[in-house]
């Protein structure tokens, strides 16, 4: 039973990972959304079905069996606790990222001002809050599973959108590896659902690329960040410009 609740739960994490509704997936299954949410309420899935919901997502059976044995030993988040520890330590918290980039130890030692013992303690650090497994001869494995994020407005989230709003957007984005798109439209709510269902493919997509080029050696990867971001913002100028009646 637990390792079928498990299966459902993966499901579920794969379906919102891919960015699908129930409204969608009921009209795959060609059944009410009623139905859909009943079928994961009482977990009441037949093979055909799994693999219809896996055919939605274009994964075979075989990458969903990888899903939940990953998922049964893997990080999706952190505590807010072990958060709050990484961003009091600004030197762990570079080889927090650094691990989670894939990095060695070897690597860190090479780029960053650490000695082997420092970098050690804080590896070991990090083993402890389950983020890697420190195996022998110092080799990093990585614990978290594949949807690993920060906690929303959590404190790693909190302290990179105070970099990004003083260090990361201050920039011409003018260089080869480079893009800024700034897109300005109206939406309809049931629009606005859609283009942020499509953002959350597209980190998929980013986040499948990195997972691709991860074996490469360290000289032939770059550090690049992706920020994706949708709201209802009128900006300043035309802000005090509306009228206090306006029909909003």
């Amino acid at each position: 039973m637990q390792q079928s609740n498990a299966l459902i739960k993966v499901i579920k994490q794969a379906l919102k990972q891919h960015g699908f509704t129930y409204q969608q997936v009921a009209a795959h299954l060609e059944l009410t959304e009623a139905s859909v949410k009943r079928m994961f309420s009482q977990q009441q899935f037949t093979l055909a079905r799994i693999e219809s919901i896996c055919q939605l997502m274009a994964l075979d059976f075989t990458d969903l069996l990888r899903l939940l044995e990953q998922a049964q030993w893997q990080v999706t988040q952190l505590s807010e606790q072990q958060e709050q520890q990484l961003t009091e330590d600004l030197t762990l918290l570079v080889v927090a990222v650094s691990a989670l980039n894939h990095w060695t130890m070897q690597d860190m030692l090479q780029w960053y001002q650490l000695t082997p013992t420092e970098c050690l303690q804080k590896l070991i650090k990090l083993d402890r809050l389950k983020l890697i497994e420190l195996l022998p001869q110092n080799r990093i494995k990585l614990k978290v599973a594949p949807n690993f994020s920060w906690r929303n407005d959590g404190p790693i989230q909190r302290f990179f959108q105070q970099q990004l709003a003083t260090d990361f957007i201050h920039h011409r984005f003018n260089g080869d590896q480079e893009c800024l798109l700034v897109l300005n439209g109206m939406l309809s709510v049931s629009n606005n659902a859609v283009f942020q269902r499509k953002l959350k493919r597209l980190a998929n997509e980013f986040n499948e690329l990195v997972q691709q080029d991860s074996q490469l050696p360290l000289s032939q990867r770059h550090g690049s960040s992706v920020v994706l971001a949708l709201r209802d913002w009128r900006f300043g100028a035309l802000q005090r410009l509306l009228r206090q009646d306006n029909p909003s």
